[in-house]
């Protein structure tokens, strides 16, 4: 049953004129004629119609009393979020130039600051990955062919256990498809150090050079998916192990020095971020290598070969792995002197005011919406400032502490009430050293948006290579108000299944279309009764570049997982996770109706089975998109395709299901390939939706013909061995 409005009193029409009547005899006995026709009866229907129209309007409770009501309870309005993205630098200066801890950068008028320090260097760098290939075969490619087997023949007899693995080099661009590291024959990430205008090798001693790294941003398969951070003592950070060419050879095999970052945001090359290592101290530590036989090089532990204009400009190597023999997957960008960078701006110091003793003193902030975290507050007490902190509520704190809480979409400053935190005292003056502001739609920039540092004239260039992400508007009044009585209800932490649902479609910024919760389920092995396991399946609210089978990127999943792993119970062990589509087929064969036409009815059969089967709302069976794990039958869809005006009855209808590969359809009857299974439902699993991949509708009888399966390739122990093709 839903809950009713409040009403304050109920009385009806009827009920004020049966009142009034009942009363006559109190107060006037005289009066015995209480019939419709006498005029003091119509006086009294008249008064009680009045009374009921005020007793409707007393009842609509007015927009400003609920407003008053979110502030009673000391539920702010989110604020809006900053962007986020990473910019590289280029500069001339052989010993490098400093750009601090929060410089300024634009994007137009819009302002950006550094998250890290930077030392940018006059170098750049290549990602290369030796991607595995077919081998050369002597007829088509006699001239690859007789290469590859002279640098297999300069090996010598090969190891026991190992055979050839014959690889291409693919080079990290933004401008080509992510690189799939997991495809390559050593599993390592290759980065060739190249020297720019000014570079100075000597000079490069002890460097720490800044490289930004970005995966490519959808995820292949949900086994991919890792547990929250917050989660870090079940699932801990990769371990990546990073060495530079020392350009020495023991036993004619490359030597490599191992360097430690200082540095890291990517969580082992598991996220976009930053990864800050440092060169050896001495030049002479690193560099390249010199073999006596040529057709060595790129061989074995040898470094990838490249073109001779990136070969002239070549410092040194380095080659980056997984301790555990993962794979680091497709990778997207890959740049040098990089740095993280978000849409905010520093304040100047601003006086707040002086104490009143009084309690929940607030104070108004010049520039909002604030970032968390970022105030500095001061307050003087008995002739020199005092720092107090920062907090989320006054729930735990003791009556001498000195803590405060900022609304940041209001940009308040608001203080204890002397039981729960320490309200300024009379007199004591109240200032904000420092905080940072900003944030809003507005600052996801397209790439190369951000073009100027100020401040700093020895940086030649600067841009952003990636689009910046993450930046949303604050929330409306509107939200909050509806947002009321489940924050009521789940006071800010994640318990059951429907407040996973409610916290992650509410994730500021992600642009959740759709999230649902799976209790028990462990995503990586898709395990369904895990104890203490929780997986959270989102939906990006459209996908442009599949708009059938819409999949969240990564920037999307980390903002759910950070937002729910803050909300989290202790012992929870929570994954949000892409959703899995099993790829269908329909075939329907169908009879018109006379006087409709063919097409018209065929596209609208097609439209509305689309429409049934897609995974967003409002669509679906219910408008929710169709349900986790919900097997599609055959029936169900022949009815949703019989509400199309225009068809008569159905002649057949035929689902075909399968697990990966491409589902080719031919015209008049339809004929399936790469192994599908024909059937009248298909089962899905717990964590899966549909995904259909082809329709066709046809009239007149339906015939079905199943293709064959294919066989997988067996696989084998590598040893790298280089293919060069030339290519056009």
């Amino acid at each position: 049953m839903p809950i009713p409005n409040p009403i304050l009193d109920d009385r009806s029409y009827q009920q004020l004129r049966d009142e009034l009547v009942r009363r006559i005899p109190v107060y006037t006995p005289e009066w015995t004629d209480h019939n419709a026709s006498d005029p003091g009866i119509t006086l009294l229907e008249l008064f009680a119609f009045l009374g009921e129209n005020l007793l409707y309007r007393f009842n609509q409770i007015p927009e400003t009393a609920r407003l008053e009501f979110l502030r009673l309870l000391q539920i702010p309005l989110r604020p809006a979020r900053a962007a986020r993205t990473i910019v590289t630098m280029t500069t001339e200066k052989p010993k490098g130039v400093l750009v601090p801890l929060h410089s300024a950068l634009k994007a137009g008028a819009m302002l950006f600051e550094t998250m890290t320090e930077v030392k940018a260097w006059p170098v750049s760098i290549l990602a290369v990955a030796r991607v595995q290939t077919e081998p050369p075969d002597a007829q088509k490619e006699p001239e690859v062919k007789a290469f590859a087997d002279q640098a297999l023949r300069s090996l010598g007899p090969l190891p026991s256990g190992q055979q050839p693995a014959y690889y291409k080099n693919q080079i990290v661009d933004l401008m080509q498809p992510p690189v799939d590291f997991g495809a390559t024959v050593d599993g390592k990430l290759w980065i060739a150090v190249l020297k720019e205008k000014g570079a100075e090798p000597k000079d490069l001693g002890a460097a720490l050079l800044n490289f930004g790294f970005a995966l490519d941003p959808v995820f292949a398969a949900m086994e991919q998916i890792n547990a929250c951070p917050g989660a870090g003592f079940m699932t801990p950070t990769p371990a990546v192990e990073w060495k530079i060419s020392t350009g020495k050879l023991k036993n004619n095999q490359p030597q490599y020095q191992s360097l430690t970052p200082e540095g890291d945001t990517t969580r082992g090359l598991s996220q976009d971020g930053v990864i800050r290592l440092r060169l050896p101290k001495n030049a002479d530590d690193f560099g390249l290598f010199s073999v006596g036989d040529p057709d060595q090089l790129g061989t074995g532990d040898f470094p990838p070969v490249l073109d001779g204009e990136a070969e002239k400009k070549l410092l040194c190597w380095l080659q980056a792995f997984r301790r555990d023999g993962s794979r680091l997957g497709k990778v997207l960008f890959l740049g040098a002197n990089a740095a993280e960078v978000t849409q905010t701006q520093k304040a100047r110091p601003e006086f707040l005011g002086t104490g009143t003793a009084q309690p929940d003193q607030r104070y108004k902030l010049v520039n909002k919406p604030v970032i968390a975290g970022s105030i500095t507050l001061e307050v003087e007490e008995a002739g020199r400032w005092m720092a107090w902190q920062e907090v989320d509520g006054f729930y735990a704190s003791q009556p001498d502490e000195r803590h405060f809480v900022v609304d940041l979409e209001a940009g308040e400053v608001r203080f204890g009430n002397g039981l729960q935190g320490l309200p300024p005292q009379i007199g004591q003056r109240i200032r904000v050293t420092e905080y940072r502001y900003g944030g809003g739609a507005e600052g996801n920039v397209a790439p190369k948006a951000i073009a100027k540092l100020d401040g700093i004239a020895d940086i030649k260039k600067v841009e952003n290579p990636l689009r910046a992400q993450g930046g949303a508007p604050a929330e409306a009044i509107r939200e909050a108000l509806h947002r009321i009585p489940g924050e009521l209800r789940r006071r800010d932490r994640a318990v059951t299944a429907s407040d996973f649902q409610e916290l992650a479609l509410a994730t500021p910024g992600a642009d959740v279309g759709r999230a649902e919760c799976l209790p028990r389920f462990h995503a990586p092995t898709k395990r369904s009764e895990a104890a203490g396991v929780v997986s959270v399946v989102v939906w990006p609210r459209e996908d442009a570049a599949h708009p059938n089978a819409p999949m969240p990127d990564r920037r999307m999943l980390r903002a759910v997982c950070e937002w729910l792993d803050q909300r989290r119970l202790v012992t929870t062990e929570l994954y949000v996770i892409p959703p899995t589509y099993r790829r269908i087929a329909v075939a329907v064969g169908l009879q018109v109706k006379p006087g409709y036409g063919i097409e018209a009815v065929r596209h609208w059969v097609e439209l509305v089975l689309r429409q049934y089967l897609a995974p967003l709302p409002p669509y679906g069976p219910e408008g929710q998109g169709w349900p986790l794990g919900r097997h599609v039958i055959g029936a169900e869809l022949e009815a949703a395709a019989l509400q199309v005006e225009g068809v008569q009855f159905l002649t057949g209808l035929k689902v075909a299901w399968q697990e990966s590969g491409e589902t080719i359809w031919r015209q008049g009857s339809a004929r399936l390939t790469n192994g599908v299974t024909i059937a009248n439902s298909v089962e899905l699993n717990l964590y899966e939706v549909p995904e259909l991949t082809a329709i066709a509708v046809i009239e007149g009888p339906l015939t079905i013909e199943p293709g064959q399966n294919i066989d997988a390739p067996a696989t084998g122990v590598p040893l790298p061995i280089p293919i060069i093709r030339e290519e056009c």
